[in-house]
């Protein structure tokens, strides 16, 4: 099957046979479309959509271009195999609690998660604040793990989805990112091949997220729910607000201690900590762990406030080469050398704020990438974030800047200056749950 052909028949229009999307992937995995024809369908694919079963092929033969973890037999797990997603966001730490909550509550989580991306921070970059923290364990390993914690939060490797892999790669520089059934098919491919049971998405929505409006944010999570749901996997959408950063904190390392502060209740975020209970509810109720959202709710609460689910954070840490006591040695982390409070300029309440230009600000200060090959300061980002809503006086500390130097703590702050609005009167907020999607 000529690529020509493929190309010409999504670029008129046409709906694509199976076995069409599987000569696509097969060379896309096997290289044997050049990186123009590939950039060609995805362009042709962006413009023409796809119908649900076009994106169901793509995501099955995606997910099939590379090894699919099987546990069962010799691998069998104690429990429900179950994981959530997130589509990204500015200070969204929830996977780090959430893991761990799910495993006291009897799931078994093989969470493989992300690097950050754009202004989005990833999971994967707060763990490798901590030393030894390693993310990728051989699969003996991890079998092991999961088995005595319940819960590992790694990275995936070469051998997953390794199509994706290839074609995220030329649709982030052709301008074909923004493809709900592309992206469909590449969230889903990787979470199909960790060999789950069931699967919770948190679709971010609002100015911080992808999705920065509710009708986007409702097609991307229903072509998410009912992909799945095709493909044999149980699963359910929540659309949390992202039009502030989520918890106290934005930043590696500083997430990392609000992690830490939050799993041993030293402080939760009242927003953070909602989001992390309505998923780990819906993630219980839809493995059979418990009955109802309600008794969901209530376990994985007692999870958190009994301090096990704490306890099972320290475990995975330590059994993924980390500290034997990361509750120590997280808060003993080297600090930024500049830190810096941001004070409102007058009296008033904190309307707004562009949570993508913050996120845009914690990759200036170095806390992110621009390109793949950049290191990362895991110690910058903002810490004592104001919600909106805030009454302040002026000179009253929004927030307080982590900086390498003084002149990107200066930087930071004129960024700052522009994407925070105080005003007279309190703004009308969004929930942080939004919307439930279930099909």
């Amino acid at each position: 099957m000529l690529a020509v052909q493929v190309i010409q028949t999504k670029r008129d229009g046409g709906q694509l046979s199976p076995d069409e999307i599987q000569a696509f992937v097969d060379g896309v995995a096997k290289d044997t479309w050049s990186e123009g024809q590939v950039a060609a369908m995805a362009m042709a694919i962006f413009l023409r959509g796809m119908q649900r079963d076009e994106i169901v092929a793509l995501t099955r033969a995606m997910l099939h271009s590379g090894d699919v973890m099987r546990w069962e037999g010799a691998s069998a797990l104690p429990g429900p195999v179950l994981d959530k997603h997130s589509t990204g966001g500015v200070g969204d730490k929830v996977s780090l609690m959430l893991a761990p909550i799910i495993a006291v509550c009897g799931g078994v989580v093989p969470m493989v998660s992300g690097r950050g991306l754009g202004h989005t921070g990833g999971t994967l970059d707060k763990l490798e604040a901590i030393p030894g923290y390693r993310i990728d364990p051989p699969p003996d390993e991890l079998l092991r793990i999961l088995r005595e914690v319940g819960c590992a939060i790694v990275g995936a490797s070469a051998r997953i989805a390794p199509a994706d892999r290839r074609l995220y790669g030329i649709r982030d520089v052709t301008g074909t990112v923004e493809s709900i059934p592309l992206i469909t098919a590449s969230i889903l491919s990787k979470k199909l091949s960790a060999g789950l049971q069931s699967l919770v998405i948190d679709v971010k929505v609002g100015n911080g997220a992808f999705a920065d409006s509710l009708p986007m944010a409702q097609a991307l999570a229903t072509s998410l729910v009912q992909v799945a749901q095709a493909a044999g996997l149980p699963t359910e959408a929540l659309l949390t607000d992202m039009n502030q950063t989520l918890g106290f904190t934005a930043g590696n390392a500083l997430e990392l201690v609000e992690t830490l502060d939050f799993l041993d209740g030293t402080a939760q975020e009242p927003r953070l900590l909602e989001v992390t209970l309505q998923l780990a509810a819906r993630m219980l109720r839809l493995a059979g762990l418990q009955p109802t959202h309600d008794a969901a709710y209530a376990a994985a609460r007692d999870a958190l406030t009994s301090g096990r689910a704490a306890e099972r954070f320290a475990r995975m840490v330590a059994a993924l080469g980390g500290p034997a006591d990361v509750f120590a040695a997280g808060r003993a982390l080297p600090p930024a050398p500049v830190q810096r409070d941001f004070g409102a300029p007058r009296d008033g309440v904190l309307a707004a704020m562009n949570t993508r230009a913050i996120g845009h600000a914690i990759v200036a200060l170095g806390g992110g990438r621009r390109r793949a090959s950049d290191v990362i300061d895991a110690r910058v980002g903002f810490s004592h974030c104001r919600p909106l809503g805030t009454v302040l006086k002026a000179g009253e500390p929004l927030l307080r800047i982590h900086a390498a130097s003084d002149a990107a703590a200066d930087e930071a702050a004129a960024t700052l200056a522009r994407c925070l609005t105080i005003a007279d009167s309190a703004p009308a907020l969004s929930p942080v749950i939004v919307e439930a999607i279930t099909g």
